[in-house]
């Protein structure tokens, strides 16, 4: 990993040119820098990274409904060539042939340069009353494209009416997943490790029940978003799910050894209990939309306080550390957005 001068970004690239305000660091990038994960561009050896954007339009085309001056967040991930069904449809969150790129992540530099190009329809207009809060959206998808499946799967029957909420992990997708629960009026448990601190201050301060550690046997949620990939919590949160239950897995696990599970069991439960597990990843611009629309109606003095360190470009590095107290830990290219 470092910084690195590059020619300014070719017009062939899109036609919107974008300063980078802030870039929101994560997970990903940390396995990408560590070789876990990642693919450069066609013909290259590196990678520009960031995919967690906010920049200021500085040209638009004509006819384009972006102006100049206008807040915006680049969309990730982009449609396969070909493309697959899916794709074609917008919907290449769900490519069926694997042959998507993503900007910062596959085959595709991502949005970590002070300038970069974007095709219109993969930039999403941000509410500038959000201001640097804006930086939040790509994760706010995650959430946002768990919760419209979750619905519609719910809607299967004309008597659901689910209360009950328990999110794992208060990272920024738990939070956000559960900020979205609140939103519906849903009661809300959040999971995680820390005893203290700002986790769980950011848990009650929406009405929900803060549990570190360990939960109440008898937390039977009707829905659980599952935002960690750590297998021990998985189990626990499957062996939960209330009769009717969904249970929406976001989290990517690694490679562990084995835990004893009762499959036969977990297979029964599902079935007599009509309950529905899935996985989700990445979204599409519709999710773009409702995550942004969910930050919009949120309260901005608590989404700014899941940005817990703001670290200008010339001390880069420290932005790509993991401290006790982080939550979401950006690069800020501009002083501009506070």
């Amino acid at each position: 990993m470092r910084l690195e001068d590059r020619p300014e970004p070719a017009p062939d690239s899109g036609t919107l040119l974008v300063q980078a305000l802030a870039l929101g660091v994560c997970g990903t990038d940390r396995e990408i820098v560590a070789g876990a994960y990642g693919w450069a561009p066609p013909g290259g050896k590196r990678l520009i990274l960031g995919h967690e954007s906010l920049g200021r339009v500085l040209d638009a085309p004509p006819g384009c409904a972006l102006s100049a001056g206008e807040l915006v967040v680049g969309i990730v991930r982009r449609r396969d060539p070909i493309p697959c069904v899916a794709c074609a449809a917008g919907e290449w969150d769900m490519c069926r042939n694997g042959l998507y790129t993503e900007r910062g992540i596959k085959g595709h530099d991502g949005y970590g340069a002070e300038r970069f190009r974007l095709e219109p329809e993969y930039a999403v207009k941000i509410d500038p009353a959000l201001e640097l809060c804006g930086v939040l959206l790509e994760p706010a998808t995650i959430v946002a494209k768990a919760w419209d499946h979750i619905d519609r799967i719910g809607h299967r029957t004309r008597s659901w009416s689910p209360r009950t909420v328990l999110v794992t992990g208060a990272g920024p997708v738990g939070l956000l997943a559960a900020l979205m629960a609140r939103q519906r009026g849903h009661e809300i448990h959040v999971l995680d490790r820390a005893e203290t601190g700002p986790k769980p201050e950011l848990v009650r301060e929406l009405g929900g029940t803060y549990h570190a550690h360990d939960l109440p046997d008898s937390l039977r949620p009707d829905i659980a978003l599952e935002c960690t990939g750590a297998v021990p919590l998985i189990v626990d949160v499957l062996k939960r799910a209330a009769i009717d239950g969904i249970v929406c897995l976001t989290g990517v696990s690694g490679s562990r050894p084995p835990l004893p599970f009762d499959f036969g069991q977990f297979n029964r439960d599902v079935v007599l209990g009509n309950i529905v597990v899935f996985g989700t990843v990445n979204a599409n611009r519709t999710h773009y939309e409702m995550g942004a629309t969910a930050l919009a109606q949120a309260n901005r003095t608590w989404l700014a306080k899941m940005i817990r360190r703001r670290v200008p470009l010339a001390r880069w590095q420290e932005a790509f550390e993991n401290r006790p107290d982080d939550i979401k830990v950006i690069l800020q290219f501009s002083e501009e957005a506070t």
